[in-house]
């Protein structure tokens, strides 16, 4: 094991050195924050700058807590505040050597973006300075630095490179080709996205469902916000706390929305160290010195007592570095030297039509995320968007490779040209649900398969995929009340998991037990929706364990019967019967209020749940999202929905569950970009 260097600090988690108190600063920033009846800000500021300064105080007066902790992350000091459940993230922004891409390509953001981010910075700062009680760590000040470098070290968070590496740093070897991928705080979950054009709606309506599924609470929970200045950004939609730009929303013209996909941006290289010198790797028939770095991470131990481990870092050719007992292993993942995702998004927040869109996307810094696009013009866009890189053929790029060999290292990408995308099918139809890309539509205009099976390109279809193409994919004049209605679809295909599981089980059962008999009943008559009122859901839920790609789906009949036994029990001891209405069981918690919820994994109302005081609490899926609805003359009549509401971490709000039951009912809010609109509804006004 590597040696590791400890010693021991006062750990000093005061505001600053001036007893609680920070001077308020003189900010040069022209903007007016709005908060609507529903508390959502709209900010209207004369420069993009001036705007962000006011995106980043509205949000820190929701949500502070989350922002200043994503910033003390990004900075490598979270073990300070969190002790060793802070070091794994610490690690790895030295790991990933974070703070220098950041300061060797700062030059290459350009100008504009670098003022947005430090007018985001000063936002910040701003809240900070007024409420300086709230601050620790010493974070203050914000700079833009900081904001660039928060999407460096979330960006590869987002397709689980930290994966990777815990299982590399494992006792046994790892084996790659069967990695259980799972989530933390800061990984991306699920999603669906479905745009109707003018030729499949009975009105000529073009529509888009902007509907991500996220954690509930945490880094990664969707925040709504608009944004408005006099340089033409006004785009309504949802961010993470720490971003200065809208990730997924709509402007007056266009609409967009991500899901995750999950094509192969990581490899593996087992290194040949000297035996002379632990400290070289063999590369083309030479010794390599590894670049070293000491990177300390400070553990809060009790109190003000902390450690500080003076860990140390190796980088290769290939990439970093993990010296593990079974083998030192070199890490290369897609868009490792890139810092530019915030300036794409934010290109994408400003385009007005479908060319300026793709041209941001042709930027192409942000290496993952599914991307369908609709505007007021009756355009609709899917793009596979991903860092794809261009590997040699012969290789087997899911295991580990050698590394001594340097025409093992990519150095390129597939082009925007050359990726999987659709657009204006014959359909009018396009969908992702975290899927195959090339059944995106039904009929013509799905992309064609053309690249090498090692970019790992999904080939599957969720259960939510199959449900979109049975429902908008066979309805060939879909009403407004129809896009709604299948967007909060409840209901497992026939194609599905669910159904193949169920069934094989109810072949497989073979009992005379009264109870086990009565549940059997139960599920036999089960019509697979998952509904509030629906009386089979409960046990069915209870009963099967699924996955999105059905052909990993490991059904095991002893573990089934065993939970099928554990389910009746359950229902039997809590409710009296097993035949309860899923809403009795799973339920949206906030506080002190308890909603019943329709949905369950994998079905479009996606709900994720855990056991919790005898119920099953959501915990994430269906969160913010929006439909945007433009009609024949461009007009556009927009929704949106939280799972909460605007104050997504103040209790203390009355926008903390403001909106808990609308999204219990299925029910939506307007989703306002107009100021008259907004004034008509506006609860208060001011200036940071």
């Amino acid at each position: 094991m590597k040696k590791i260097i400890i010693s021991i600090n006062i750990l000093v988690l005061s505001c600053s050195s001036n007893n609680g108190v920070i001077p308020e600063k003189e900010y040069n920033y022209d903007v007016t924050i709005h908060r609507d009846t529903w508390g959502v800000p709209h900010i209207y500021g004369n420069s993009d700058e001036d705007a962000a300064f006011g995106l980043a105080f509205a949000h820190a007066e929701d949500d502070f807590e989350t922002i200043q902790e994503i910033l003390i992350a990004t900075r490598g000091r979270l073990a300070t505040i969190k002790g060793k459940d802070g070091a794994p993230l610490d690690y790895l922004v030295g790991f990933l050597d974070i703070w220098n891409l950041v300061e060797s390509n700062f030059d290459k953001l350009s100008p504009k973006i670098k003022n947005i981010c430090k007018a985001y910075a000063d936002g910040i700062n701003r809240y900070i300075e007024k409420n300086p009680k709230e601050l620790i760590n010493n974070l203050y000040p914000v700079t833009n630095k900081d904001i660039i470098a928060g999407f460096a070290l979330r960006t590869p968070l987002m397709f689980n490179l930290h994966v990777y590496i815990e299982k590399t740093m494992k006792k046994e070897k790892p084996n790659f080709s069967d990695l259980a991928i799972h989530k933390t705080d800061y990984s991306m979950y699920a999603s669906n996205v479905f745009a109707v054009a003018p030729s499949r709606s009975d009105d000529g309506h073009t529509r888009i469902a902007i509907n991500s599924h996220q954690p509930w609470t945490g880094p990664v929970t969707w925040y709504e916000a608009h944004i408005h200045s006099n340089e033409g950004w006004n785009i309504i939609g949802g961010l993470f706390p720490g971003s200065p730009v809208i990730l997924k929303g709509h402007t007056e013209n266009i609409a967009w929305s991500h899901t995750v996909n999950e094509p192969d941006l990581i490899d593996i290289y087992e290194l040949t160290i000297n035996p002379k010198n632990k400290n070289q790797y063999l590369f083309d028939g030479e010794w390599i010195d590894f670049r070293i770095k000491t990177h300390p991470i400070k553990v809060k131990i009790l109190g003000p007592i902390s450690w500080t481990f003076n860990q140390k870092l190796f980088w290769s050719k290939h990439g970093p570095v993990i010296k593990a007992k079974h083998g030192v292993y070199a890490f290369r993942y897609s868009g490792y030297d890139l810092i530019r995702q915030v300036e794409q998004w934010y290109q994408m927040n400003k385009a007005t039509n479908l060319t300026e869109f793709k041209e941001a996307m042709k930027m192409m810094q942000i290496p993952m995320f599914n991307t369908l696009y609709a505007d007021k013009t009756g355009n609709i866009f899917y793009l596979y968007n991903a860092l794809l890189p261009k590997r040699k053929e012969g290789f087997d790029w899911h295991g580990i490779l050698a590394g001594d060999n340097s025409n093992l290292i990519w150095n390129e990408y597939y082009s925007f040209e050359e990726l999987p995308q659709s657009t204006n099918p014959e359909s009018g139809y396009l969908q992702n649900c975290n899927s195959t890309p090339y059944l995106a539509t039904v009929g013509q205009g799905n992309p064609e398969k053309i690249l090498p099976d090692n970019t790992g390109i999904e080939d599957f279809q969720t259960n939510r995929a199959y449900r979109a193409n049975e429902l908008y994919g066979l309805d060939e004049s879909i009403t407004r009340d129809e896009f709604y209605v299948y967007k909060y679809d409840t209901y497992y295909s026939k194609d599905s998991g669910m159904y193949k599981v169920l069934n094989q089980f109810l072949k497989d059962v073979d009992t005379n037990d009264p109870e086990l008999l009565e549940g059997l009943n139960l599920l036999r008559n089960w019509d697979f929706g998952n509904q509030k009122d629906n009386t089979g859901a409960a046990l069915a839920q209870l009963t099967f364990k699924l996955t999105f790609n059905i052909d990993k789906l490991k059904y095991d009949y002893k573990e089934t019967m065993e939970r099928f036994k554990k389910g009746i029990k359950y229902l039997k001891k809590e409710f009296g019967r097993i035949d309860i209405p899923l809403g009795d069981m799973q339920i949206l918690k906030r506080g002190g209020l308890e909603l019943p919820l329709d949905g369950g994994p994998d079905v479009l109302r996606a709900i994720y749940t855990e056991m919790q005081d005898k119920r099953k609490v959501t915990l994430g899926g269906d969160c913010f999202f929006q439909i945007v609805d433009w009609d024949e003359d461009g007009n556009i009549v927009a929704e949106s929905i939280h799972q909460f509401g605007s104050a997504t971490l103040d209790e203390n709000s009355p926008h903390y569950a403001d909106q808990a039951k609308l999204f219990s009912n299925m029910d939506m809010k307007p989703s306002l970009t107009n100021l008259d609109e907004i004034k008509k509804n506006l609860k208060i006004s001011y200036k940071p």
